[in-house]
Protein backbone atom coordinates (compact mmCIF):
# COMPACT_ATOMS: atom_id res chain seq x y z
CA UNK A 1 0.00 0.00 0.00
CA UNK A 2 1.44 3.44 -0.85
CA UNK A 3 0.61 6.61 0.94
CA UNK A 4 1.98 9.93 0.44
CA UNK A 5 1.66 13.52 1.98
CA UNK A 6 3.18 15.39 -0.87
CA UNK A 7 -0.55 15.52 -2.57
CA UNK A 8 -1.88 16.41 0.72
CA UNK A 9 -2.67 19.69 2.08
CA UNK A 10 0.34 21.00 3.70
CA UNK A 11 0.28 21.67 6.87
CA UNK A 12 -0.25 26.15 7.85
CA UNK A 13 2.13 28.65 8.66
CA UNK A 14 0.96 28.82 12.36
CA UNK A 15 1.00 33.04 13.70
CA UNK A 16 1.74 31.01 16.80
CA UNK A 17 2.34 27.52 17.96
CA UNK A 18 4.95 24.73 18.01
CA UNK A 19 8.08 24.22 15.60
CA UNK A 20 9.37 20.80 16.29
CA UNK A 21 12.83 19.92 14.88
CA UNK A 22 14.69 16.48 14.40
CA UNK A 23 17.43 14.84 12.37
CA UNK A 24 16.38 12.68 9.95
CA UNK A 25 15.74 8.75 10.63
CA UNK A 26 15.31 9.62 14.50
CA UNK A 27 12.12 9.81 16.26
CA UNK A 28 13.01 11.97 18.89
CA UNK A 29 12.43 16.05 18.23
CA UNK A 30 13.49 18.98 19.92
CA UNK A 31 10.40 21.59 20.62
CA UNK A 32 10.13 25.39 20.15
CA UNK A 33 6.94 27.48 21.48
CA UNK A 34 6.87 30.83 19.60
CA UNK A 35 4.11 33.71 19.63
CA UNK A 36 4.59 35.11 15.72
CA UNK A 37 5.65 34.32 12.41
CA UNK A 38 9.03 36.90 12.43
CA UNK A 39 9.55 34.38 16.26
CA UNK A 40 9.25 31.54 14.03
CA UNK A 41 11.43 32.74 11.38
CA UNK A 42 14.64 33.50 13.51
CA UNK A 43 13.89 30.16 14.83
CA UNK A 44 14.47 28.48 11.49
CA UNK A 45 17.22 30.91 10.12
CA UNK A 46 19.21 30.03 13.39
CA UNK A 47 19.58 26.31 13.05
CA UNK A 48 22.49 25.10 10.86
CA UNK A 49 22.75 21.83 8.66
CA UNK A 50 19.07 22.44 7.28
CA UNK A 51 19.54 20.19 4.96
CA UNK A 52 19.49 17.19 7.57
CA UNK A 53 16.64 18.72 9.54
CA UNK A 54 12.84 18.10 9.65
CA UNK A 55 10.60 20.47 10.68
CA UNK A 56 6.66 20.87 11.41
CA UNK A 57 4.50 23.41 12.80
CA UNK A 58 1.54 22.09 14.97
CA UNK A 59 -0.32 23.17 18.07
CA UNK A 60 0.10 20.46 19.74
CA UNK A 61 3.80 19.07 20.29
CA UNK A 62 1.83 15.74 21.78
CA UNK A 63 -0.01 15.38 18.20
CA UNK A 64 2.43 16.49 15.34
CA UNK A 65 2.04 17.58 11.85
CA UNK A 66 3.70 15.15 8.94
CA UNK A 67 7.52 16.28 9.04
CA UNK A 68 9.18 18.36 6.21
CA UNK A 69 12.54 19.32 5.16
CA UNK A 70 13.96 22.35 7.66
CA UNK A 71 15.00 24.11 4.18
CA UNK A 72 11.41 23.43 2.87
CA UNK A 73 9.98 25.05 6.12
CA UNK A 74 12.07 28.16 5.74
CA UNK A 75 11.22 28.78 2.33
CA UNK A 76 7.44 28.25 2.88
CA UNK A 77 7.92 31.25 5.20
CA UNK A 78 10.55 32.89 2.98
CA UNK A 79 7.76 32.97 0.06
CA UNK A 80 4.42 33.04 2.43
CA UNK A 81 2.49 34.81 0.15
CA UNK A 82 2.56 32.32 -2.63
CA UNK A 83 2.40 29.46 -1.06
CA UNK A 84 -1.10 30.71 0.65
CA UNK A 85 -2.27 31.32 -3.52
CA UNK A 86 -0.69 27.39 -3.90
CA UNK A 87 -1.92 26.23 -0.86
CA UNK A 88 -5.80 27.74 -0.72
CA UNK A 89 -6.60 30.46 -3.12
CA UNK A 90 -8.34 29.95 -6.38
CA UNK A 91 -6.66 28.82 -9.17
CA UNK A 92 -8.11 28.46 -13.23
CA UNK A 93 -7.19 26.82 -16.53
CA UNK A 94 -6.63 29.27 -19.23
CA UNK A 95 -6.89 27.28 -22.71
CA UNK A 96 -5.44 27.96 -26.00
CA UNK A 97 -6.47 26.07 -28.97
CA UNK A 98 -5.30 23.94 -30.94
CA UNK A 99 -6.12 23.54 -34.84
CA UNK A 100 -6.14 21.29 -37.53
CA UNK A 101 -3.39 22.95 -39.73
CA UNK A 102 -6.06 21.58 -43.47
CA UNK A 103 -9.14 23.13 -42.25
CA UNK A 104 -8.42 25.71 -39.29
CA UNK A 105 -11.13 23.80 -37.23
CA UNK A 106 -10.46 23.41 -33.26
CA UNK A 107 -8.89 19.72 -32.70
CA UNK A 108 -7.92 20.27 -28.50
CA UNK A 109 -7.38 23.28 -26.07
CA UNK A 110 -4.41 23.61 -23.89
CA UNK A 111 -5.22 23.78 -20.63
CA UNK A 112 -2.53 26.35 -18.42
CA UNK A 113 -2.52 27.27 -15.07
CA UNK A 114 -3.16 30.80 -13.78
CA UNK A 115 -3.82 32.98 -10.80
CA UNK A 116 -5.13 36.33 -9.84
CA UNK A 117 -1.90 37.25 -8.02
CA UNK A 118 1.22 35.20 -9.31
CA UNK A 119 2.62 33.92 -12.43
CA UNK A 120 2.55 30.36 -13.54
CA UNK A 121 6.50 30.46 -13.67
CA UNK A 122 6.57 32.26 -9.97
CA UNK A 123 3.89 29.57 -8.41
CA UNK A 124 6.07 26.01 -10.11
CA UNK A 125 9.31 27.82 -8.95
CA UNK A 126 8.38 28.46 -5.17
CA UNK A 127 6.21 24.87 -5.26
CA UNK A 128 9.27 23.15 -6.48
CA UNK A 129 11.06 25.23 -3.40
CA UNK A 130 8.74 24.67 -0.82
CA UNK A 131 7.95 20.42 -1.71
CA UNK A 132 5.02 21.42 -2.76
CA UNK A 133 5.03 20.61 -6.97
CA UNK A 134 3.24 17.36 -6.21
CA UNK A 135 0.76 18.86 -4.45
CA UNK A 136 0.67 21.94 -7.08
CA UNK A 137 0.64 19.49 -10.16
CA UNK A 138 -2.28 18.07 -8.89
CA UNK A 139 -4.40 20.65 -8.06
CA UNK A 140 -3.42 21.70 -11.85
CA UNK A 141 -4.52 18.76 -13.26
CA UNK A 142 -7.79 19.22 -11.41
CA UNK A 143 -8.89 22.64 -12.65
CA UNK A 144 -7.81 21.43 -16.31
CA UNK A 145 -10.28 18.93 -16.12
CA UNK A 146 -12.94 20.82 -14.48
CA UNK A 147 -12.43 23.54 -17.27
CA UNK A 148 -13.96 20.56 -19.44
CA UNK A 149 -17.31 22.12 -18.68
CA UNK A 150 -16.64 24.80 -21.17
CA UNK A 151 -15.58 22.66 -24.21
CA UNK A 152 -17.64 20.87 -26.52
CA UNK A 153 -17.36 16.97 -26.42
CA UNK A 154 -15.10 15.22 -28.79
CA UNK A 155 -12.71 18.37 -28.94
CA UNK A 156 -9.56 17.21 -26.52
CA UNK A 157 -7.83 18.74 -23.70
CA UNK A 158 -4.35 18.52 -23.32
CA UNK A 159 -3.06 18.87 -19.60
CA UNK A 160 0.62 19.16 -18.54
CA UNK A 161 2.12 16.70 -15.63
CA UNK A 162 5.34 16.49 -14.02
CA UNK A 163 6.39 12.75 -14.31
CA UNK A 164 8.33 13.60 -11.13
CA UNK A 165 5.53 14.22 -8.98
CA UNK A 166 3.75 10.81 -9.81
CA UNK A 167 6.06 8.40 -7.71
CA UNK A 168 3.51 5.43 -8.26
CA UNK A 169 1.15 5.81 -11.44
CA UNK A 170 -1.17 3.47 -10.02
CA UNK A 171 -1.92 4.94 -6.68
CA UNK A 172 -0.88 8.62 -7.35
CA UNK A 173 -3.35 9.14 -10.58
CA UNK A 174 -5.94 7.30 -8.90
CA UNK A 175 -7.19 11.00 -7.93
CA UNK A 176 -7.11 12.69 -10.78
CA UNK A 177 -9.39 9.27 -12.25
CA UNK A 178 -11.54 10.29 -10.11
CA UNK A 179 -12.11 13.36 -10.98
CA UNK A 180 -12.54 12.49 -14.68
CA UNK A 181 -15.49 9.85 -13.52
CA UNK A 182 -16.97 12.97 -11.11
CA UNK A 183 -17.48 15.58 -13.80
CA UNK A 184 -18.33 12.97 -16.49
CA UNK A 185 -15.42 13.40 -18.63
CA UNK A 186 -14.89 10.95 -21.67
CA UNK A 187 -10.94 9.91 -21.21
CA UNK A 188 -10.00 9.33 -24.96
CA UNK A 189 -10.93 13.89 -24.59
CA UNK A 190 -7.92 13.86 -22.60
CA UNK A 191 -4.16 14.00 -23.39
CA UNK A 192 -1.31 14.30 -20.74
CA UNK A 193 1.66 16.41 -21.74
CA UNK A 194 5.06 15.92 -20.73
CA UNK A 195 5.78 19.77 -20.09
CA UNK A 196 9.37 20.92 -20.92
CA UNK A 197 10.66 21.64 -17.96
CA UNK A 198 10.98 18.11 -16.91
CA UNK A 199 14.21 16.05 -17.34
CA UNK A 200 13.69 12.91 -18.64
CA UNK A 201 15.73 10.93 -16.78
CA UNK A 202 14.39 7.22 -15.82
CA UNK A 203 12.49 5.99 -19.33
CA UNK A 204 10.86 3.13 -17.87
CA UNK A 205 9.28 5.42 -15.10
CA UNK A 206 7.53 7.20 -17.73
CA UNK A 207 6.67 4.23 -19.63
CA UNK A 208 4.86 3.56 -16.68
CA UNK A 209 3.01 6.84 -16.42
CA UNK A 210 2.25 6.61 -19.79
CA UNK A 211 0.59 2.84 -19.43
CA UNK A 212 -1.37 4.01 -16.82
CA UNK A 213 -2.84 7.01 -18.74
CA UNK A 214 -3.16 4.50 -21.64
CA UNK A 215 -5.08 1.63 -19.91
CA UNK A 216 -7.93 4.26 -18.73
CA UNK A 217 -8.45 5.12 -21.88
CA UNK A 218 -6.81 8.76 -22.15
CA UNK A 219 -3.70 9.93 -24.58
CA UNK A 220 -0.14 11.12 -23.91
CA UNK A 221 1.93 13.57 -25.56
CA UNK A 222 5.56 14.61 -25.87
CA UNK A 223 6.24 18.17 -25.35
CA UNK A 224 8.97 20.24 -27.00
CA UNK A 225 10.54 17.56 -29.35
CA UNK A 226 14.15 18.75 -30.53
CA UNK A 227 14.82 20.76 -27.09
CA UNK A 228 16.81 19.69 -24.53
CA UNK A 229 16.33 16.07 -23.19
CA UNK A 230 13.39 15.81 -25.59
CA UNK A 231 15.17 14.04 -28.66
CA UNK A 232 13.83 12.25 -31.67
CA UNK A 233 14.77 8.73 -30.00
CA UNK A 234 12.14 9.68 -27.53
CA UNK A 235 9.80 8.99 -30.04
CA UNK A 236 10.76 5.46 -30.59
CA UNK A 237 11.11 4.53 -26.83
CA UNK A 238 8.12 6.37 -25.78
CA UNK A 239 5.91 6.15 -28.37
CA UNK A 240 3.22 8.86 -27.55
CA UNK A 241 0.17 9.61 -29.32
CA UNK A 242 1.07 13.04 -29.74
CA UNK A 243 4.70 14.59 -30.13
CA UNK A 244 5.06 18.52 -30.20
CA UNK A 245 7.68 20.15 -32.20
CA UNK A 246 9.63 22.82 -30.14
CA UNK A 247 8.89 26.62 -31.23
CA UNK A 248 12.63 26.79 -31.67
CA UNK A 249 12.18 24.75 -34.76
CA UNK A 250 9.29 26.66 -35.99
CA UNK A 251 10.04 30.24 -35.67
CA UNK A 252 11.02 31.20 -39.22
CA UNK A 253 10.80 27.34 -40.75
CA UNK A 254 9.09 28.86 -43.61
CA UNK A 255 12.64 30.46 -44.56
CA UNK A 256 15.49 28.46 -42.85
CA UNK A 257 16.54 25.28 -44.29
CA UNK A 258 18.50 23.52 -41.47
CA UNK A 259 15.06 23.83 -39.40
CA UNK A 260 12.82 22.51 -42.37
CA UNK A 261 15.06 19.48 -42.76
CA UNK A 262 14.61 18.37 -38.52
CA UNK A 263 10.65 19.63 -39.68
CA UNK A 264 10.62 16.95 -42.40
CA UNK A 265 12.41 14.10 -40.23
CA UNK A 266 10.27 14.48 -37.21
CA UNK A 267 6.80 14.05 -39.24
CA UNK A 268 8.28 11.25 -41.00
CA UNK A 269 9.37 8.91 -38.12
CA UNK A 270 6.39 10.24 -36.37
CA UNK A 271 4.50 9.23 -39.00
CA UNK A 272 6.10 5.92 -39.58
CA UNK A 273 5.29 5.08 -36.05
CA UNK A 274 1.61 6.13 -36.08
CA UNK A 275 2.56 9.44 -33.94
CA UNK A 276 0.73 12.86 -34.77
CA UNK A 277 2.75 15.90 -34.91
CA UNK A 278 1.51 19.45 -33.41
CA UNK A 279 3.66 22.53 -34.33
CA UNK A 280 3.44 24.89 -31.03
CA UNK A 281 4.79 28.79 -30.88
CA UNK A 282 3.12 29.40 -34.27
CA UNK A 283 3.56 33.44 -34.79
CA UNK A 284 3.31 33.71 -38.32
CA UNK A 285 1.32 32.55 -41.34
CA UNK A 286 4.06 32.16 -43.25
CA UNK A 287 4.93 29.51 -40.45
CA UNK A 288 1.35 28.03 -40.44
CA UNK A 289 1.51 27.53 -44.04
CA UNK A 290 4.64 25.91 -44.28
CA UNK A 291 3.88 23.45 -41.42
CA UNK A 292 0.53 22.53 -43.23
CA UNK A 293 2.68 22.24 -46.44
CA UNK A 294 4.78 19.26 -44.99
CA UNK A 295 1.94 17.69 -44.02
CA UNK A 296 2.14 18.90 -39.51
CA UNK A 297 -2.03 18.37 -38.84
CA UNK A 298 -1.91 20.28 -35.96
CA UNK A 299 -0.89 23.70 -34.84
CA UNK A 300 -0.71 25.96 -31.70
CA UNK A 301 0.68 29.78 -30.87
CA UNK A 302 -0.20 32.95 -30.69
CA UNK A 303 -1.15 33.48 -34.57
CA UNK A 304 -3.70 31.17 -33.86
CA UNK A 305 -4.80 32.48 -30.67
CA UNK A 306 -3.80 33.18 -26.90
CA UNK A 307 -4.77 31.38 -23.39
CA UNK A 308 -7.86 32.90 -22.73
CA UNK A 309 -10.13 31.67 -19.90
CA UNK A 310 -13.15 30.70 -22.00
CA UNK A 311 -12.85 28.58 -25.36
CA UNK A 312 -12.11 30.86 -28.55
Amino acid sequence: MYSCISCSVPFPLLPSGYLLIMQEQQKKYLCYSYDSLQQLATYVETIHEKEKMLATLCTNPDVPEPFVPLHELSMRIKHADVVQCITNEPLMSYLQPIIHTNTGDVFAYECLLRSQRFSPGQLFSVAQQTGLHTFLDRRAREEAIRSRTKIKKGIKSFINFLPSTIYNPEFCLRHTFSIVEQYNVAPEDLVFEVVETEKIVDIDHLKNVFATYKRSGMKVALDDVGAGFSTIDMLTLLQPDYVKIDRHYIQNCDKEEEKQAFLKEVTRIANTLGIHVLAEGIERKEELDYCREIGIPFAQGYYIGKPSPDPL
